[in-house]
């Protein structure tokens, strides 16, 4: 086995635990928003609109969902890895799963004060499974492959996908309130803060690498 598979072998429990780790999480702290009803992430307020509609409960809705979106995959050419299968379902059940043991949040400041530790978790939860580097959930790899196809900014993309399934689920009943603005506006430096923080740490080189002596530096040429 060569040096450099040697330390991707090494770092891939790691990768695992952070993967699902972050999954786990990240449905969690999304029950959490549910929880404080002060208002979703534009995709679980589309989930929670449908699951209203239909009677299934959200995080059944949002693997259904998960799973429609990745069907988008095809036209797209887009590759799902690990992590785009893993996202579909895991999030779906640990959302679930979170809101089966946790009581709905009365008063207020209570009602705030989970939303926040909702939104800073999703954050983390982000920054988690992003940095396992085991490809991207099915909603964003919809958003690049778009981006790929038409042309158009990564941002003006992922605002349009957001701000359509933002309006649908409002019209289905889902909840917006202070929580989908405190979430639009803080996960994107919370999920690059957590990026940073959880990234793995660059391979070292081998003994032979290390031995191996630089160049010397071309000369400079004459003006």
């Amino acid at each position: 086995m060569s040096t450099t598979r040697a330390r991707s072998t090494r770092r891939l429990p790691r990768r695992l635990f952070q993967l699902y780790a972050g999954l786990a999480l990240y449905g969690a702290s999304s029950a959490l928003l549910v929880r404080a009803g002060l208002g979703l992430g534009p995709w679980d307020v589309f989930h929670q609109g449908v699951a209203e509609r239909i009677g299934w409960s959200i995080g059944t809705v949002s693997v259904a969902v998960g799973a429609l979106v990745l069907l988008l995959w095809v036209p797209l050419r887009q590759r799902p890895g690990l992590g785009t299968v893993s996202n579909v379902f895991a999030v779906g059940l640990a959302m679930d799963a979170t809101l089966a043991f946790t009581p709905d949040v009365r008063g207020a400041a209570a009602q705030v004060a989970v939303l926040a530790a909702g939104v800073v978790l999703n954050g983390a939860a982000t920054g988690l499974y992003i940095a396992a580097a085991f490809g991207p959930g099915p909603r964003d790899g919809l958003m690049t492959g778009l981006h790929r196809l038409t042309g158009r900014s990564v941002r003006l993309v992922r605002t349009g996908i957001e701000l359509t399934v933002l309006a649908a689920g409002f019209l289905l009943g889902g909840t917006v309130g202070l929580g989908t603005v405190a979430y639009a506006l803080a996960i994107g430096p919370l999920a690059q803060l957590f990026l940073r923080v959880f990234a793995l740490p660059a391979p070292t080189p081998g003994p032979a690498a290390a031995a191996r002596p630089h160049p010397a530096p071309a000369p400079a040429e004459a003006a």
